[in-house]
């Protein structure tokens, strides 16, 4: 009786749906349109709201801090490195951010996550936005990889981070009807080779917002962030090699990078905020690289052949002989097109 069903459901539910999409799709689309302008006309005032960000010791989640500040919000902003965060905490008061409190913490651990949400509640009494931004960056062909146990730490950090501090900031959020912004990636469906353990952190990290989107309902709203190529550790050449150490490898970053243009933080910050304040569940920045989610979806065998061509040298070859580092080279474009190399960690 169950084969029965499902046989009727296989030639029934494609008719169905596509009838379905095809009345219900252009109201929808109406209303959406109508929707955006008015929470783009009627945005969010943070000012004297608190903003909680992790890994704000530099890349994205700095500027974050610095667009935040320049809108007069209270943060509390986290990362690792003591003495470099607090050149951002002085940096956001100059900029005009009335109370700044600073907290040294690694989200990856459970007991660091629940105390920084405990720290930023005792100061200020409240939390508003908090923003998932801390993680870091692997490049290594899996194969290569020397100790697969080595990695658990790049999830741990990548996706149990940002687990772990919603959890604990979850009943706050909610009586103050907040928002949470989650630093995803593209990479969370483009399969870039090198990449995939990172790429399956921000791909885990995109499907738990997506169902706390669906449990948490109306009362906390949630901007999913898919940013392409930003200013970063990896764009900079620091990232996790195939013996799980933190390196630097200009050569690396460049094949793996390419000719891609690589956006600056700042840009990517304000775009990111603007997104909060007015509510938005996605954003895909720069907003040219969603056509990359096009090309996934319904070219993926071309998709997978181009990254295998350029991405990909013979076995024995060094991954410097790539395509994808020749192109990069002949154009001779590092300096406009990619980031400079910084000594920053989150």
């Amino acid at each position: 009786m169950v084969q029965l069903v499902h046989k009727l459901l296989n030639l029934t539910a494609p008719t169905i749906t596509f009838f379905s999409l095809l009345f219900f799709y252009p109201p929808f689309v109406f209303f959406k349109f109508f929707q955006s302008i008015f929470n783009t006309i009627f945005s969010e005032n943070i000012a004297g709201k608190v903003v909680l960000i992790t890994g704000a010791s530099s890349g994205i989640g700095e500027h974050l801090a610095y667009e935040y500040a320049s809108k007069g919000a209270c943060l509390a902003i986290v990362a690792r490195r003591e003495d470099r965060l607090r050149e951002v905490v002085e940096q956001a008061r100059e900029i005009g951010s009335p109370d700044v409190l600073m907290i040294i913490a690694d989200v990856s651990k459970v007991e660091d996550s629940k105390r920084l949400v405990d720290e930023t509640m005792d100061h200020f009494g409240r939390l508003d936005h908090l923003v998932n931004n801390a993680g870091i960056s692997s490049v290594s062909l899996l194969e290569d990889i020397t100790d697969i146990t080595a990695f658990r730490g790049l999830m741990d950090t990548n996706f149990w981070g940002s687990a772990y501090t919603t959890r604990f900031s979850i009943p706050y959020l909610k009586h103050s009807r907040g928002k949470i912004v989650v630093l995803s990636s593209s990479a969370s469906w483009l399969p870039l080779p090198r990449m995939s353990i990172y790429n399956a952190s921000k791909a885990a990290l995109f499907a738990l917002f997506e169902t706390l989107r669906v449990e948490l309902g109306p009362d906390i709203n949630i901007t999913i962030v898919t940013p392409g190529f930003i200013e970063s550790e990896l764009t900079q050449g620091k990232f996790l090699d195939s013996e799980g150490k933190m390196v630097v490898d200009p050569d690396l970053r460049d094949v793996q990078v390419s000719a891609i243009p690589v956006e600056t933080c700042q840009d990517c910050a304000k775009a990111i905020v603007k997104s909060a304040l007015r509510g938005q569940r996605y954003l895909t920045e720069p907003s040219w690289f969603k056509v990359t989610y096009a090309w996934k979806v319904f070219c993926p065998e071309i998709l997978e052949w181009g990254f295998r061509l350029f991405y990909l040298t013979k076995p024995g070859t060094e991954a410097s002989q790539a395509t994808s580092k020749k192109i990069l080279d002949f154009i001779g474009a590092q300096n406009f097109l990619q980031a400079p190399q910084e000594d920053k960690a989150d």
